[in-house]
């Protein structure tokens, strides 16, 4: 019997996007020591938008990954709104990652990529 999910969505760069490819498409590497809070939006909408809009300027090309949570597990973490109501996102601390991989439900998904054109 399967435990209720939430969808959750990450923007990624692609460096981060080679990191979770080399983890069999399980796991989200590791933050940097200035990076203290794992945050997945969630909404696909938000996701592209930050793909596009930012990841794509700072390095290129920006990348949108879809993946599943155990719900009960998910749900501890708190809803931030960072914009408009479309913006919401889970803050994970960093220090959490290791333990939020463990409760990813099956495998990360690629669904979308963009890049910069010419």
């Amino acid at each position: 019997m399967s435990h209720p999910t939430i969808t959750l969505y990450r923007p990624v760069g692609p460096e981060e996007l080679k990191l979770i490819a080399d983890s069999g498409w399980r796991r989200f590497p590791p933050r940097l020591p200035d990076q203290p809070i794992f945050y997945p939006v969630c909404n696909e909408g938000y996701a592209r938008q930050i793909a596009r809009d930012w990841n794509v300027p700072a390095s290129g090309e920006g990348h949108v990954l879809c993946f599943a949570v155990d719900e009960v597990y998910g749900s501890r973490f708190p809803k931030q709104i960072v914009g408009g109501s479309e913006h919401e996102e889970l803050w994970v601390p960093a220090e959490e990652l290791e333990e939020f991989n463990g409760h990813i439900v099956g495998v990360i998904e690629l669904i979308a990529s963009y890049g910069r054109e010419g």
